[in-house]
C-alpha cells in the first residue's frame, strides 16, 4: 500500500489551502559517518578550492533521510501537510577523531484542505 503524500513547506500556511487541524510538533533525524578518505580529499579541496562533491552526496542523503522521518511522523499523527519546516545541520566529533554528519528536520504536522 502506498503511503500517503504529504505536503511541506517552511513557511506557515499554504497558498490557497486552510489549516484545519494542528497534529504537533514532528521531527526526523540522521547521522551519518564521514569516512577518513573522504575528510582528507575534503580537506585537499579546502586548500585548492572547489565543491566536495562526497560531501555533497552524504549531506543530500541525510537530508532526505530527515525529512522522511519527519514525514513519517506527520503520518503517525494523522497529518496530510507539514508547515514550518527548519532543517539544521551539525557536525559531531566522535572519541576517534573522526567526525559524524547530523541533520535535523522538524516542522508542526496539519491538516489542510
Amino acid at each position: 500500500m502506498a503511503k500517503p503524500e504529504i505536503q511541506i513547506t517552511t513557511t506557515h500556511t499554504f497558498e490557497g489551502r486552510r489549516i484545519v487541524k494542528y497534529c504537533g510538533l514532528v521531527s526526523g533525524d540522521a547521522i551519518l559517518g564521514a569516512n577518513m578518505f573522504r575528510d582528507m580529499f575534503a580537506s585537499l579541496r579546502d586548500m585548492v578550492g572547489g565543491r566536495s562533491g562526497s560531501y555533497e552526496k552524504v549531506l543530500r542523503s541525510a537530508k532526505s533521510e530527515a525529512i522522511e522521518d519527519m514525514l513519517e511522523s506527520a503520518r503517525e499523527r494523522g497529518g496530510n501537510a507539514v508547515v514550518g519546516v527548519d532543517l539544521d545541520y551539525e557536525t559531531i566529533q566522535v572519541q576517534d577523531g573522526g567526525s559524524m554528519l547530523m541533520v535535523s528536520a522538524t516542522g508542526t504536522a496539519v491538516v489542510i484542505e
